[in-house]
């Protein structure tokens, strides 16, 4: 029986943990799952065992992981002959979903998600079947200095926690 192929591209982690989730909820239903690092070896011979897939990357300065655009792009004949599903997973999205934005920045915060999503699938060619924005998380504890100063600054613009201490999904 071929399986369900989650393949993911992190930075933090917080995507690979997004992506065994989704194959935790899979499994539940039924299905069998194999969650790949588009990074590691085994990712490369991958979808030849998938009867569809779902990938999930991160975003970060408002591109997606470089390790997935590179996967998609050696692999989007392959891709287009399966279902596929993509996960985008940002902080625009996180604010999309607040319930105290204003009408406007609900709308530019969808609109940020969109324009991410549609730079990637410019760079790639590839369009999924479906598309799911996934909020993102500010996991200040794991970053250097440097960056959860540059988080912090991004957070309080967007109306997300600048609280340091801990880490925010």
């Amino acid at each position: 029986m071929k399986s369900i192929g989650i393949f993911y591209a992190t930075r933090e982690g917080h995507t690979r943990r997004i992506a065994e989730h989704v194959a935790a909820e899979l499994r539940v239903r039924g299905f069998a799952v194999a969650v790949t690092n588009v990074r590691d070896h085994a990712a490369q011979s991958g979808l030849n065992t998938c009867a569809a897939t779902i990938l999930a990357a991160s975003v970060h300065t408002g591109r997606h992981e470089p390790a997935m655009l590179q996967f998609v792009k050696e692999h989007r004949g392959e891709l287009e002959c399966l279902p596929t599903a993509f996960l985008s997973v940002t902080l625009s999205e996180a604010g999309a979903e607040r319930s105290d934005a204003t009408p406007e920045e609900h709308a530019q915060f969808v609109a940020d998600v969109h324009k991410v999503l549609d730079r990637f699938f410019a760079e790639t060619g590839w369009h999924p079947q479906r598309v799911k924005p996934v909020a993102g998380a500010l996991l200040y504890t794991q970053y250097n200095f440097f960056i959860r100063f540059v988080m912090r600054r991004i957070a309080k613009h967007a109306g997300g926690s600048t609280d340091t201490s801990c880490d925010h999904e």
